[in-house]
């Protein structure tokens, strides 16, 4: 497989990806090597497929509905890595729906390392307060966008 064939099917890889979370769909688990590792903010880090289907699992029993804007995704690929760049919207198994556009915005962004075909390294960088319900955090922004 040539370079640029390698590239397409890692950046495929990482469109997959967001299809079976979004699915909620454990074959997410078969895209990753054995020994990967996966960062989330206010969660850490996962390492191996055990702690990272703990952690699918942990994310899924607080969300009902989780939906990728996968059709405008920004995708940028060097070397090893795929860098996805996108919305979310949904809502939490509390009834919630998200984002909220004032303090929650679906926005994130998502590095991914392959070796080879699989994902080796994933770090998630999104605020993971989906409800908007960590607030005394964020008091600040509020008070700037209300000035503004």
């Amino acid at each position: 497989m040539n370079e640029n064939d390698l590239h397409a099917q890692r950046e495929a890889t990482a469109i997959q990806y967001f299809r079976l979370v979004d699915a909620a769909d454990p074959a997410l688990l078969e895209l990753f090597t054995d020994d990967a590792q996966m960062f989330f903010p206010k969660f850490g880090t996962a390492k191996g497929l055990a702690q990272i289907g703990a952690f699918a699992q942990g994310f899924a029993r607080g969300i009902a509905d989780i939906e990728h804007d996968i059709a405008h995704f920004n995708v940028l690929t060097s070397g090893d890595y795929v860098v996805v760049e996108g919305a979310v919207k949904g809502e939490t198994t509390s009834g919630v729906k998200f984002p909220d556009g004032s303090s929650s915005f679906g926005l994130f962004c998502n590095v991914f390392e392959f070796q080879g075909e699989k994902i080796k390294r994933l770090h998630i960088y999104e605020d993971p307060d989906f409800a908007g319900t960590h607030t005394d955090g964020a008091s600040w922004g509020q008070s700037v966008r209300d000035s503004m």
